[in-house]
């Protein structure tokens, strides 16, 4: 089987926190799938992305982007993943256009690269119209789709996303899935996280959920849905394996 994420036993803790961030946290992620990171707030979502982008090294345990070790092989890994962070990763003061083409740079694409592609993703996710418009007057939809289009201008082959529809109204939000469905029909592999558990359900072909740092269980959702007793829905196998109790 291939797989295009390899997560073996990671561990982190950082200082001074009560608990490890991640405790032995094992998982994979096969090719050409959607696929769902889901856990509560705390639960070391984040850190595991961190890890997987080489901006956080791991105390122990390896993690592998189609067999390349993120830890000592960033260069490699950047120019076949993409990341969209939870936060706006683009300069508020410059137009759409001026973020992609200074990005676009940094990935050493050409002048016309940058061009042909981002047209075609402002069309694809309905900014062709406001291209030379400041970040800063963008909606919080907008924003969130400019930022996603920031991260494919050199084609990756992994995309990785961090809650890429939080506080989207419905329409950007389906604009969002559509795409991701579309591009996972490229041939592409994507992992998310999301709090929407009716969004997960919906889109991903498979699910992790991890809490405390610690992987808990895995599968197709509909899978999960049947096998865990008394749940109709994707919430009820979230809560059934992670509780009830709130986390800050």
């Amino acid at each position: 089987m291939a797989y295009t994420i390899e997560i073996n036993e990671l561990r982190k803790n950082y200082a001074g926190a009560i608990a490890p961030a991640l405790n032995g946290f094992s998982c994979h992620v096969e090719q050409n799938l959607i696929v769902g990171l889901l856990g509560p707030n705390g639960a070391g979502k984040t850190t595991c992305f961190n890890i997987l982008c080489g901006m956080v090294k791991p105390d122990t345990g390896k993690a592998l982007i189609a067999g390349r070790n993120c830890t000592t092989e960033r260069v490699v890994i950047g120019s076949i993943m993409g990341m969209v962070p939870q936060q706006i990763a683009l300069f508020g003061n410059l137009t759409a256009m001026e973020n992609f083409r200074y990005i676009g740079r940094l990935y050493g694409l050409s002048d016309s690269t940058i061009t042909s592609r981002t047209g075609q993703l402002l069309e694809r996710l309905g900014l062709d119209k406001h291209a030379d418009k400041r970040i800063n007057a963008y909606s919080g939809g907008m924003k969130r789709r400019a930022n996603i289009i920031a991260s494919l201008l050199h084609e990756p082959e992994l995309l990785l996303l961090d809650e890429p529809t939080a506080g989207v109204d419905v329409q950007s939000r389906a604009m969002i899935l559509d795409f991701l469905k579309d591009y996972k029909a490229q041939g592409k592999t994507i992992l998310y996280t999301s709090h929407l558990m009716d969004e997960a359900e919906q889109i991903c072909d498979e699910v992790i959920i991890i809490d405390n740092g610690k992987f808990i269980t895995s599968g197709p959702p509909a899978k999960l849905i049947s096998e865990t007793e008394n749940c109709t829905r994707l919430e009820d196998v979230f809560l059934h394996f992670t509780g009830r109790s709130l986390r800050d």
